[in-house]
């Protein structure tokens, strides 16, 4: 496989944090920017892009509260207590000062953002990004993705979910290309591979159709940005191979930087596995043409999930012969940016509402003033 530590040509993301409370020039124009921020989620890495991108999106100081409960903390779903014993919990962590905006997500999450909520009053504006299977009141605001069923006054659903992947953050790695994918000849397919889950199979029947898709693609002339993730089985890797092997390409093999960024910024067309809501929708912020691989299995959600995409005119089923690399073109879609400005917009309401100043619980319970405003 050929690869190329990209460190050197990738710019990375706009700080953000007590180092760059503002994060760009652009976020700093944005009426939330540099307003302290809680991000609630476990480790997992798909749950953390979510609540980054829209906190990125805000442009606000936010600071990761990683959960881990342990033992019977786990049980009882989201109407149980906190874990005190944790490195965030009520004997540590989850105390004053409070954020002006925390945002959650994952099942593990919602009991300590409740615990927020209910102790930080109004002063702080709660999200949710995924049905948080509880009621109404759990947050001010609840992000869910088209595909689910939940509806409601304080509910905004969206075709993908949240990502890091801004149009702006794209057009500045756009700027600089690396040399490994400027010696790449047009058309540039990004093969984006997901693998196994609990929905999709990936049978071998399914890595031969991959195989034989791909390949048609180099027969007219394709060169290849290829990259698996921690996922893609074996098998469906060495499909991979060989029908790209004849071709130019960039194959990742997981050493080194990871090229995902620059394969997203400088792709002509994308051939994406259809397993990862999040990996399908991150090169829809592109508005550059994506074929989904469906594998064997699948589920009611994800059928509406790629459904509604392909309506939208951003996807298409991969054929199992690609006849020609003609794209076409869609709207970019960037949900982090919508469920920003629905955030600001909520939150301009209440500040309209209460005069500018909202209550926010101090460490003896007493209401002290505080306004989502301040700086």
């Amino acid at each position: 496989y050929s690869r190329l530590a990209l460190s050197a040509f990738l710019p990375a993301p706009a700080p953000t944090g007590a180092d760059n409370p503002t994060g760009t020039d652009m976020a700093r124009a944005r009426p939330l920017a540099g307003l302290r921020a809680w991000l609630i989620t476990d480790d997992k890495a798909g749950m953390q892009v979510q609540v980054r991108g829209v906190a990125e999106a805000l442009g606000v100081a936010w600071e990761l509260k990683q959960v881990a409960p342990k033992g019977l903390w786990r049980l009882g779903g989201a109407y149980r207590p906190p874990d005190p014993r944790g490195s965030f919990g009520p004997r540590k962590g989850l105390a004053p000062p409070w954020p002006h905006i925390a945002i959650a997500t994952g099942r593990q999450s919602i009991p300590y953002l409740r615990a927020l909520r209910r102790k930080a009053g109004p002063g702080t504006f709660t999200v949710v990004l995924q049905d948080p299977k509880t009621s109404a009141r759990t947050a001010d605001l609840i992000w869910v993705p088209s595909h689910d069923r939940r509806r409601g006054p304080n509910v905004i659903a969206t075709l993908t979910a949240p990502h890091s992947f801004s149009s702006e953050r794209l057009a500045e790695i756009a700027r600089t290309v690396p040399d490994a994918i400027a010696a790449l000849p047009g058309p540039r397919v990004a093969v984006i591979l997901g693998g196994k889950n609990a929905v999709y199979k990936f049978t071998d029947a399914d890595d031969d159709r991959l195989e034989a898709s791909l390949a048609s693609m180099a027969r007219l002339g394709a060169s290849f940005l290829v990259t698996p993730s921690r996922r893609s089985h074996q098998r469906l890797v060495r499909a991979v191979d060989r029908a790209t092997a004849g071709a130019p390409r960039f194959f990742w093999d997981g050493t080194g930087e990871n090229p995902y960024p620059a394969f997203l910024a400088h792709a002509d067309l994308f051939v994406v596995t259809g397993d990862s809501v999040n990996m399908t929708g991150e090169p829809l912020a592109t508005g550059r043409p994506v074929y989904v691989f469906e594998p064997s299995g699948g589920s009611a959600k994800f059928t509406r999930f790629h459904e509604a995409l392909r309506r939208y005119g951003a996807t298409r089923a991969l054929p199992a012969e690609v006849k020609s690399l003609d794209g076409w073109s869609y709207q970019p879609l960037s949900s982090a940016e919508e469920i920003a400005r629905e955030i600001e917009a909520r939150v301009a309401r209440r500040r309209a509402m209460l005069g500018g100043l909202v209550g926010t619980a101090d460490g003896r319970g007493a209401q002290s003033p505080n306004t989502l405003g301040a700086r």
